[in-house]
């Protein structure tokens, strides 16, 4: 038997102790955090919306508990990113019977993944551009809507202030990054999960490894990045939350490139973290590369 099927039968065993949401209210289940808080905001406060992924959790290859089965047993509506992210998802989905779901990159033109296992698949990290965040939120509104089309009007207008606050707090930052010198403007991470907003932004891009799910911090790998960085000068490297940034650290010491700090994208952290929120997240991780990347005074 398959430890996913052992879940689902040790579910029952659960359900008594799980909290209860309210019975009258509309129930939207997320596969991680960043798109619960996404469907928060289009949302309101009338509708329950819960993260099967918890805060600071590695998203790839997470493996669902029987806490989240029961979680998402009593689902209206499920959203998930798409795009090869949640690897676990079409099996955790059949499970659960006859659900509403959506997949919030429908509309995105994909950026390929260069290199690894999964060279040519499409980097799934499409919410880290503002451009696509928006057709992330218009498909939140949809999937609401159809789901409770009495709230319609209610979805359609969060969404349509929910835009205009992202657009509002991050257009000074892209043009915080735009003011660098151009053979500042590298983006070296552990992760290649920044593809979409290097673009965004202007940067070029260098990574460790294409995805979390394929090798992490091979010496070829790190062997790489080194000469990268040296061949371009890049001053500094930075790496994600949810992984070790030793094999970072290890560029920036041996080719004396600062090492910039972490970055955020693939997990939200708790509400008294440094990224509670998606906007939070962009926020942060776009001041830490334009902190990291800046001439020294």
């Amino acid at each position: 038997m398959s430890p996913f099927r052992r879940s689902l039968l040790l579910s029952s065993f659960i359900l008594a102790a799980w909290p209860a949401l309210s019975q009258d209210r509309l129930k939207v289940v997320t596969t991680f955090t960043v798109i619960a808080d996404m469907a928060r905001n289009v949302a309101g406060e009338g509708v329950d919306v819960v993260s099967v992924t918890k805060p600071g959790a590695e998203i790839h290859g997470y493996e669902p508990t029987p806490k989240d089965i029961v979680a998402a047993s009593d689902a209206d509506l499920i959203l998930r990113n798409g795009l090869g992210l949640e690897r676990w998802f079409e099996q955790f989905l059949g499970n659960l019977g006859e659900v509403p779901s959506a997949t919030l990159t429908d509309g995105i033109a994909p950026i390929s993944i260069t290199g690894g296992d999964y060279d040519g698949k499409p980097n799934p990290h499409a919410w880290m551009s503002l451009s696509n965040a928006a057709i992330y939120v218009d498909n939140i509104q949809k999937a609401l809507s159809a789901a409770d089309p009495a709230n319609a009007a209610t979805y359609a207008a969060n969404a349509t202030a929910y835009k205009a606050s992202l657009a509002a707090a991050l257009d000074p930052l892209k043009a915080e990054i735009a003011a660098l010198p151009e053979d500042r403007r590298w983006l070296t991470t552990c992760e290649g999960a920044f593809s979409y907003l290097a673009r965004d932004l202007g940067l070029h891009e260098l990574y460790l490894w294409p995805i979390n799910a394929d090798q992490q911090g091979s010496p070829r790998q790190v062997r790489a990045v080194i000469d990268g960085v040296r061949e371009h000068r890049i001053p500094a490297v930075f790496c994600e939350s949810t992984v070790s940034s030793d094999p970072a650290e290890q560029v920036a010491r041996e080719t004396g490139a600062a090492f910039g700090g972490v970055l955020y994208v693939d997990s939200l952290s708790e509400p008294d973290g440094p990224v509670p929120t998606y906007l939070d997240l962009l926020k942060v991780t776009t001041e830490t590369i334009a902190r990291g990347l800046a001439p020294a005074n």
